[in-house]
């Protein structure tokens, strides 16, 4: 009976999930224990707050992902801590002293003294026994082969296993307990034999799964090496135009090194990313694997046994997921080894050239300095080679500026943004349900757009609404408000009624400052370089960051409409507006005029010529677009 007993109490002191002695056992909120290490495993595997019990599959949240925030099964602890403490004794033999074992036999399943173990090696039939010192099983270099015994038959094994059960059973039992009709009872060395070849067929699974994922793995390598080789190149050839180039060119050589490090880290960002989440998904698999492939133990009991059918049943489903998409990793892999440097050869060499994706169409950019009026080498405009674009909503134009990636976006007070291409062509239309009013990009490709609501929305380059939320002021209290952004993604608001001008973070919130208007009212704005650029009827202001006026330019009888072009001059539109005539000419940063780029283009006289809905702006390529309300006008 004692012997039966430290039996029972052996296999309750042996975890569900790892088969061994529990070492820190945890309680989950549904009352069983685990090992802590193992509750960390699983806590790994689900990847949250909270863990499924094994054998009930109950759930336990646990707090800040931390095990060691469970309760302890003290007395469990305590009963196996007394256990250890107490050495095991000869299970050999009779008398009731019986002394400490030295060795145990796998294959009697018993502990000997020294004086049993004598006996035990002159029986003929034991000579074979396998034979291991305490010392090594105490160590953790031997594990003890069990046997299993009835707990109603002590001295009976459990050879045999019911399936519709779920447990083991002695013979006795079997005939006894599992005889009615639906028991399916077989040998337990079956059972083994068959559990044993599952765990295989899951190892197996996992093994061709692992290999999968690192074949993913290595192919993101392969596209990151690529990627990185055509940054090495494009960095090489960066330095070579540079070294032969002026070197007092040092900010535009910085400009280009910045610019193709950005583009290629982009893309790199997005493979180390493929690559995590494939590394996560093989540790994830090892991890589960490491818990329920063990061979050498079986489960003895239902928690134990339920346990091991959990944890095999998540493993299918992880095992079961889609292969690797090789298209994404691919893709991103093309988009940064397309990108390269196209040096200025002939004209403006000084300017070094730009970086070009080898899809685009190759326009050489001009310079990137600022000019004054002794500056000669400037594109020419054909107005006998005018783009005429007609909108897809008439009469609905309220902004318009370009995109990051070169095109021209068109924004509608009556829902949705236009993006076309250099040659007029509409390529797509987004945020159809948006009422325009303002729209802007930063420098991460975010879209910024202010709507008819007075309300700005962040979106994604994607053009998915972000969940940053900003403090601007009503019509009631602002009046009718435009939108720029700068260089360094502060977002500026203009409104005309408070006068006044509001600056945000791309954070969101309240403005973090505001500039007042003293004396003008500030319309159309634009960022101009650590300034801002107002224009409202016949008057264009320079003004500085704290509202006060550089410099001005009026024209009594002119519509008026500014830009920044992409040799960073001012652009300026002057509209006739009685006669239907358009000009468009350069200035410097102080507004005088360097000469004019297109000198009285005819476009109908209507009454689209209000000054609400005029709009200048010049492509990355260097094209200039006019836009009135239902039609915008492409100067090559």
């Amino acid at each position: 009976m004692a012997e039966a007993l430290k039996t029972v109490i052996s296999q309750s002191t042996e975890c569900p999930v790892c088969l061994s002695t529990f070492t820190d056992p945890k309680i989950l909120s549904c009352s069983h224990t685990f090992c802590k290490t193992c509750l960390d495993n699983l806590l790994e595997c689900h990847g949250n707050c909270q863990i499924r019990c094994p054998v009930c599959r109950a759930v336990t949240q646990v707090p800040n992902q931390d095990v060691d925030t469970l309760q302890v099964n003290l007395a469990l602890k305590s009963l196996i801590e007394d256990m250890e403490g107490h050495p095991q004794i000869c299970t050999n033999c009779k008398s009731n002293d019986k002394p400490n074992a030295a060795v145990y036999c796998q294959d009697c399943g018993k502990y000997l003294c020294t004086s049993c173990l004598n006996k035990h090696s002159q029986w003929e039939g034991f000579i074979d026994h396998e034979i291991i010192a305490m010392s090594e099983i105490s160590s953790g270099k031997f594990s003890v082969r069990k046997y299993r015994k009835c707990r109603k038959h002590p001295k009976e094994d459990e050879d045999y296993f019911c399936s519709t059960c779920r447990r083991f059973t002695c013979f006795r039992c079997g005939v006894m307990e599992h005889k009615d009709e639906g028991h399916q009872v077989v040998e337990g060395a079956a059972y083994e034999d068959k559990h044993v070849k599952n765990i295989e067929d899951l190892k197996s699974k996992v093994d061709k799964q692992q290999s999968c994922f690192q074949k993913y793995i290595d192919f993101i390598d392969e596209q990151r090496k690529s990627v990185d080789n055509a940054k090495k190149q494009c960095t090489s050839d960066i330095n070579k135009a540079y070294d032969d180039a002026v070197r007092h060119l040092t900010e535009k050589r910085e400009s280009l090194l910045r610019e193709v490090k950005e583009t290629t880290e982009g893309v790199e960002k997005e493979l180390e990313s493929m690559k995590t989440t494939a590394k996560k998904y093989i540790n994830q698999l090892t991890t589960m694997a490491e818990m329920v492939t063990n061979k050498i133990k079986i489960p003895l009991d239902m928690d134990t046994l339920a346990a091991h059918d959990t944890l095999c049943e998540e493993l299918r489903e992880v095992i079961d997921q889609k292969d690797p998409d090789y298209e994404q990793p691919k893709k991103s892999g093309i988009k940064g080894k397309s990108v390269r440097f196209k040096r200025n050869v002939g004209v403006d060499e000084l300017g070094l050239g730009k970086i070009v994706n080898v899809v685009e169409r190759n326009v050489a950019l001009p310079t990137n300095k600022t000019f004054d009026e002794k500056d000669v080498s400037l594109p020419t405009y054909n107005i006998d080679n005018v783009k005429k674009v007609a909108l897809p909503a008439q009469d609905s134009m309220n902004t318009m500026v370009g995109t990051p990636d070169g095109r021209m976006a068109v924004g509608c007070y009556t829902g949705g943004m236009n993006i076309f291409s250099t040659d007029g062509q509409l390529q797509e239309t987004v945020l159809k349900d948006v009422k325009f009013r303002g729209v802007g990009f930063l420098s991460d490709g975010r879209c910024v757009v202010m709507d008819t609501s007075n309300n700005i929305t962040l979106y994604t380059p994607e053009y998915t609404q972000l969940n940053v939320m900003f403090k601007t002021l009503s019509e009631d209290e602002g009046g009718i408000p435009d939108l720029t952004v700068d260089g360094d993604d502060l977002i500026y608001v203009s409104y005309r009624k408070a006068n006044k001008i509001q600056v945000f973070s791309s954070a969101g919130g309240q403005a973090v400052r505001e500039i007042p208007c003293n004396g003008y009212i500030p319309y159309q704005i634009t960022s101009y370089h650590g300034s801002l650029i107002t224009n409202l009827v016949a008057t264009i202001r320079l003004i500085d960051k704290q509202g006060a006026v550089q410099h001005e330019l009026d024209t009594p009888g002119i519509l008026l409409y500014a830009a920044v072009s992409q040799w960073n001059t001012i652009l300026i539109a002057k509209v006739k507006h009685v006669e239907g005539l358009v000009s468009i000419g350069e200035y410097t940063n102080k507004l005088r005029s360097i000469r004019n780029l297109v000198h009285n283009y005819k476009i109908e006289k209507t009454w689209i010529f209000s000054h609400d809905w005029c709009n200048l702006q010049q492509f990355r390529s260097g094209e200039i677009a006019f836009c009135i309300r239902d039609r915008f006008f492409i100067f090559q």
